[in-house]
């Protein structure tokens, strides 16, 4: 069961400095509504003009504070009982905030990529009462940088989005008879890989007509990402949509073709409708993959091996339902809830006078 703070003196403050939106953001969004109900006062530093803070205005018991950067994040976070930095600009903020007040403060890190081996990076992840991973391929990242980093791993959580039938029914009529292979993320080939994916879809064109590509974000490399399909009769491009449950229940498969991957949070929710996932196997990805249990998993930039997985799961229905089952079970692990209670129970370690007050619920 989660625990409840009732005491006044607990503040718990939250660092998101990221400009945009994207994974990592809605993962603390999950994470501060999940905790407002049993953590009364939470403070989140944002910086000015994200996303993240209008996200987060109608919680209940927060105070949300917008900076122009890490040295007015640390000022901003004076006073907390306990920093909770939720990317690497936040970390650098909490280091300096730490430094000046004893403040204790724990990281997030959901990027699979080698920080920098600098003194200053070494200090910060070693004074950090913790390090919470999301991914072991980040825990192996990070040990190879200091070795005496204090690791938790604390997987994402889904999103627990809905998705209407009656749309995904309405939206499937634009693609009669057709298998529908689906992909949701930043359009950012260095990252997601969409242009292995559109590789792919070129592949199977002409051999496997009745499979159609469809991809839902936004993102850096867009303008690039259309031009490439523009040519492609077996591509649709959707662009940005908050509706991302509908699109999820209206495909047949999810594919994800990054090139590097933390872990993978829109996998959870692909899981959650019973998708089918086709994934690289790289960073945390093979933590949620198994092959031939709930998905398979190519080589990255591996746009042959990328078409032929999905022309296999494409013909197979029998494999494909079973992954689909398995999915749909695997989900139930990943909730905001038991997030939450990992965490809570890293804030309550860390922080005496946080545990002094909490009463079981």
């Amino acid at each position: 069961m989660l625990q409840a703070v009732n005491s006044s003196s607990a503040d718990l403050c939250h660092i998101n400095l990221a400009r945009g939106f994207r994974g990592g953001e809605r993962q603390t969004e999950l994470l501060v509504r999940e905790l407002s109900a049993h953590v009364p006062l939470q403070r989140l530093v944002v910086r000015a003009g994200a996303p993240l803070a209008a996200r987060l205005a109608d919680v209940e018991g927060i105070t949300i504070v917008s900076v122009s950067g890490r040295v007015a994040a640390a000022k901003a976070s004076r006073g907390a009982a306990l920093i909770h930095a939720h990317e690497t600009g936040a970390a650098q903020a909490a280091l300096l905030t730490s430094c000046l007040s004893a403040i204790p403060y724990i990281i997030t890190r959901r990027v699979d990529n080698r920080p920098r081996a600098a003194a200053v990076t070494r200090l910060m992840y070693r004074r950090a009462a913790c390090t919470v991973v999301i991914s072991t391929a980040i825990e192996k990242v990070l040990r190879q940088v200091e070795p005496r980093i204090d690791c938790r791993l604390i997987p994402s959580a889904s999103s627990n989005l809905a998705g209407d039938a009656a749309w995904a029914t309405t939206y499937r009529t634009r693609f009669p008879g057709k298998f529908v292979v689906g992909h949701v993320g930043a359009f950012d080939f260095g990252h997601k890989g969409q242009d292995t994916l559109l590789a792919a879809a070129r592949m199977l064109e002409r051999s496997r007509p009745d499979v159609h590509f469809v991809l839902v974000g936004a993102g850096r490399d867009e303008a690039q990402l259309r031009t490439l399909a523009a040519d492609r009769s077996n591509v649709t491009i959707e662009g940005w949509a908050d509706n991302v449950g509908d699109y999820l229940a209206a495909f047949d498969l999810f594919a994800f073709p990054s090139v590097h991957e933390g872990l993978g949070s829109i996998l959870l929710d692909a899981m959650q409708f019973g998708l089918p996932i086709v994934a690289s196997a790289v960073g945390g990805i093979p933590d949620l993959i198994a092959p031939d249990e709930n998905g398979l998993l190519v080589p990255p930039r591996d746009a042959a091996a990328l078409a032929a997985a999905i022309s296999r799961l494409s013909l197979d229905t029998d494999l494909r339902d079973t992954m689909a089952a398995a999915n749909r079970r695997m989900a139930g692990d990943y909730q905001p809830a038991a997030m939450a209670r990992s965490y809570l129970d890293i804030y309550t370690e860390f922080l005496p006078r946080l545990g002094a007050g909490l009463v079981t619920r």
